[in-house]
């Protein structure tokens, strides 16, 4: 077994005993079942919002704080020194956050639909691309928020406080119709909103809007990039 491969077991085990990655499951799975008799065959509302949910989750609050905690630890400088590079822990951690956040989005798609009848998005091929862009523009502001958090929970905290006023303005918090318009607008400006939107637009039918495409784009180009300059490895 390559020292990546055994890299990828440890990680994994590390992850599963982590509460953390329960917590990111547990919770976007709660509100669908709390919630979950308000869903009929034809909403489109409660499952791209607890979706947006758990990605926000992993992407904000449980990804830095691991990445975060590492370096404040030392483990990436020390693995500087062995065959196993801190890249490589970087890519596996960002890999299983990946697969993490599929994991929690499968089980609420598998129980809204077995449990609750609920419709699935009309477009597969669309959801997935919304998807993808979605969490990359998410985990790029958890990249950045783990390069710049001086420890683990200075990490943790940041994520929660950027986590709930982009919950509110993206309308997770509170529906869209019963804000003001205006938040409405800077809403879809942030990734969690263009997110949030464009599931939603994906699970009517509808083709996902190319402005709110273009806006997970860039957050995830550019919060990535710069991620990228400013990480420290110790």
């Amino acid at each position: 077994m390559s020292a990546t491969a055994k890299l990828t077991v440890v990680e994994s085990k590390l992850l599963l005993r982590e509460p953390g990655s329960l917590f990111t499951v547990v919770i976007p799975l709660f509100i669908l079942i709390a919630f979950g008799n308000s869903i009929g065959p034809d909403d489109t509302t409660l499952l791209p919002m607890v979706i947006a949910v758990a990605i926000g989750l992993v992407g904000l609050y449980l990804m830095p704080t691991a990445l975060a905690g590492y370096r404040e630890k030392g483990i990436l400088r020390r693995l500087s020194t062995t065959p196993v590079r801190p890249a490589s822990l970087l890519t596996v951690q960002l890999l299983l956050q990946v697969v993490l956040a599929l994991v929690s989005c499968g089980a609420l798609l598998a129980v809204a639909g077995m449990a609750f009848g609920a419709a699935l998005p009309a477009n597969a091929l669309t959801f997935a691309a919304v998807f993808a862009l979605g969490t990359a523009s998410m985990f790029a502001i958890g990249l950045l928020i783990a390069a710049l958090a001086p420890s683990g929970r200075a990490a943790n905290g940041i994520g929660v406080l950027l986590y709930f006023p982009m919950a509110y303005l993206a309308g997770i918090m509170q529906p869209a119709a019963l804000m003001p318009a205006t938040l409405v607008t800077i809403g879809k400006f942030t990734p969690l909103g263009a997110f949030r939107q464009s599931l939603n637009d994906v699970w009517t039918g509808a083709a996902a809007d190319p402005l709110l495409l273009g806006v997970m784009a860039v957050y995830a180009v550019v919060i990535s990039l710069a991620a990228a300059k400013f990480f420290r490895w110790e």
